[in-house]
């Protein structure tokens, strides 16, 4: 797997805090989940994470949802409210609290907790390294110590949720032969519905790098139809951005989009936004907030990133005046450096 030291935190894996006590359950799960006082009176529900699927639904009253039952088997869930993500675990047929300082404890959540902790403690010695050229090889051995950690809880968990999660975080950036040889070595995790979109996404990003045509979509937002070919193959460059209002990232690099639309949109460049994973209001909010110029997709949610197999955002494709996809995938002065490029020469670049 390919590191990604540095540039998430350990607790990416799960969505939980670091502290925590609970009891083994008997037969069954009792989960008490600490909730903002805005999530009062509204429904919480247990959300399969591979599969999206409800296992669980209860009224938040005074700040906290309880949820009893029993599973088959752990599995990782999401806690959804209001359609917002309140937290992701391993449910286990065990006693769990948490919210503020409490994290779920039981067997697996406690694999994560520890994982988590090497992986933090890893993570604070590489940054407190000086920023010169006598910390590389204490930086190496660092990284080194970190892949070795995660490689090692994720190969002693491959047929539990935690190696199942631990892969997904780190799968997205693996190409199509590099994940088919994972899943040859692994294969208990060809069983998880997103692990096989992961797969299709890595399929339909082969199909859409550099020097291939685009592959068109058509959105229906409030009667409107909207097609990407609407803009693209008509003889001008276009950067179409695929974002969403609460991607931070996408909002920070609209700064760049910016930035090159000022420059080079005097010289033919046009920019799309195709708004992805996101609720049309919410879009249409940041839009005025973030006062973006260019036009808009709404309400594109993953058609899109499936035909393009985008499994992160923000992506950004340069497309050339005949549809060629010319770059993807870059972004700040790597993005520019592209787009200048481009239009300088007039010719594709990888």
């Amino acid at each position: 797997m390919k590191s990604r030291f540095l540039t998430i935190g350990a607790a990416a894996i799960l969505a939980a805090c670091s502290g925590a006590n609970a009891a083994q359950g008997d037969g069954g799960y009792r989960v008490a989940v600490q909730l903002p006082e805005e999530d009062d009176e509204m429904m919480a529900f247990l959300v399969n994470y591979d599969t999206n699927a409800k296992i669980d639904s209860v009224m938040v009253e005074d700040s906290k949802a309880v949820f009893a039952g029993k599973v088959a088997e752990p599995v990782a869930v999401r806690i959804i409210v209001d359609g917002q993500r309140r937290g992701t675990f391993i449910l286990e047929n065990a006693d769990m609290e948490f919210g503020g300082s409490k994290a779920p404890s039981s067997p697996l959540n406690d694999v994560v907790a520890s994982y988590q902790k090497k992986a933090e403690e890893i993570i604070s010695q590489a940054r407190s390294l000086p920023q010169d050229s006598t910390s590389e090889k204490k930086l190496e051995a660092l990284e080194a110590r970190y892949d070795a950690l995660s490689d090692s809880v994720m190969l002693a968990n491959i047929d539990n949720p935690v190696g199942y999660m631990m892969f997904c975080s780190d799968a997205w950036s693996l190409t199509l032969p590099e994940l088919k040889a994972e899943l040859e070595k692994h294969p208990s995790l060809k069983k998880y519905q997103r692990v096989q979109k992961l797969l299709a996404s890595a399929e339909a990003k082969e199909r859409t790098t550099p020097g291939h045509k685009f592959v068109d979509f058509t959105i229906t937002n409030d009667s409107v139809s909207q097609s990407l070919s609407d803009y693209v193959g008509k003889g001008k460059y276009v950067l179409v951005d695929f974002w969403a209002s609460w991607c931070g990232p996408c909002i920070r690099e609209t700064k760049v989009i910016k930035e090159i639309l000022n420059e080079f949109g005097p010289k033919g460049l046009e920019v799309l936004g195709v708004a992805v994973w996101d609720e049309p209001q919410n879009t249409l909010r940041a839009i005025e907030q973030h006062k973006l110029p260019w036009p808009q997709i709404l309400n594109a949610q993953s058609v899109p990133t499936d035909l393009y197999g985008i499994p992160a955002i923000p992506c950004i494709i340069l497309f050339g005046p005949d549809g060629t996809i010319i770059s993807r995938d870059k972004m700040g002065d790597d993005l520019i450096e592209a787009v200048r490029q481009a239009l300088s020469a007039g010719a594709p670049t990888e």
